[in-house]
């Protein structure tokens, strides 16, 4: 970190955040554009392409925040698992929809079109499945996937499923065959291996097997919170030295305890802590907004406020090449070296 400026140094934060490339590494709010809430509960559809008041993101309100890419989660939820392939082909065909009707937004495939997006002023949309399920047992779903435009994987949520133990399965193992055989087809291919969510012996397994660079997209600091979500100074090392991140997460539980202690400044800390391990080339953000609940505390309403999160930078003293790195740079590394 940069020696502490005061206020930022003069520095003009929302012009800062303006010019910057601000990329997201998670959301769920394609489960809002299907109006699918969390445990089967059906909610009130959003579109979107229309700016709302409900939820935390939509395409003009992420616009209005100055995020330049966003990745979008794909995600199979416990009442979904009899046919997670065909629930996962239904959240991408409401995607490919929205992209039809909407020109404020496009499909992202690679580090050009997060550039272009940008000169537009457009959105790039990511596609990324949260969870192996959505494959099964098959690379062949993998590919098909892959050709319709997904990204990034996260090789489990909690559960386990056929490729590995997620963070909240109980038992012994970690990546599974198939697992490993998923990560080298997604490195051939050109797909953004996703660790979060993996219990902590399945990234070992992981780290071991990678020959690309892996992210983190929603994950915070075990040191500054200890939970099973986020990560060890060791585990964030590791997965720094394959080239990748780790993206620090708003979801309350991660930040804090105590909602009542949940704040940006909370998030900062988790950041802070990250940056005195790894570096500031291996920091990144993944909100993932609209996929927790602000019962367990609240970062900041939606995502029109994080410009706050460029200007809170500024004040902890960072300098401004580094928050734009944090900000989105990192993560377009990322994108450029694994994606093209």
């Amino acid at each position: 970190m940069s020696p502490a400026a005061p206020a930022g140094g003069g520095i003009d934060a929302l012009a800062l955040h303006r010019d910057s490339v601000v990329v997201d590494g998670h959301c769920d709010s394609v489960l809002d554009l299907l109006g699918l809430g969390f445990d089967g509960r059906d909610a009130e559809p959003r579109d979107l392409a229309v700016r709302g008041s409900g939820g935390h993101a939509d395409i003009p309100r992420l616009l209005e925040g100055g995020v330049t890419a966003q990745v979008f989660a794909l995600f199979t939820d416990d009442p979904y698992l009899e046919d997670p392939r065909a629930h996962t082909r239904r959240m991408l065909e409401a995607m490919e929809a929205l992209f039809e009707r909407t020109d404020r937004v496009r499909l992202a495939r690679s580090a050009r079109d997060v550039e272009e997006a940008k000169a537009e002023g457009r959105l790039a949309a990511f596609l990324g499945i949260e969870g192996g399920e959505a494959i099964g047992e098959s690379l062949s779903e993998l590919r098909s996937f892959h050709a319709r435009g997904v990204r990034l994987l996260g090789l489990t949520w909690n559960r386990r499923n056929a490729l590995g133990r997620g963070a909240a399965a109980e038992g012994t193992g970690g990546l599974t065959d198939f697992g490993r055989r998923v990560v080298a087809e997604m490195e051939r291919l050109g797909m953004i291996v996703d660790a979060s969510h993996l219990c902590d012996k399945a990234l070992d397994d992981l780290l071991e097997v990678a020959e690309r660079p892996i992210v983190a997209s929603h994950s915070n600091s075990r040191a500054v919170r200890e939970h099973r979500r986020n990560l060890t100074d060791d585990q964030a090392e590791r997965i720094a030295a394959t080239g990748g991140l780790v993206a620090v997460t708003f979801a309350g539980a991660f930040v804090d305890a105590d909602p009542a202690k949940v704040s940006l400044s909370r998030v900062l800390d988790h950041l802070d802590r990250l940056v005195s391990v790894i570096g500031t080339d291996h920091v990144g953000l993944g909100t993932d907004f609209d996929g927790f609940s602000d019962k367990y505390g609240t970062v900041m309403p939606d995502c029109t406020h994080l410009p706050r999160m460029t200007a809170a930078l500024l004040e902890r003293g960072y300098a401004p090449e580094e928050i734009r790195a944090i900000m989105g740079e990192n993560w377009l590394r990322v994108i450029r070296e694994v994606l093209g």
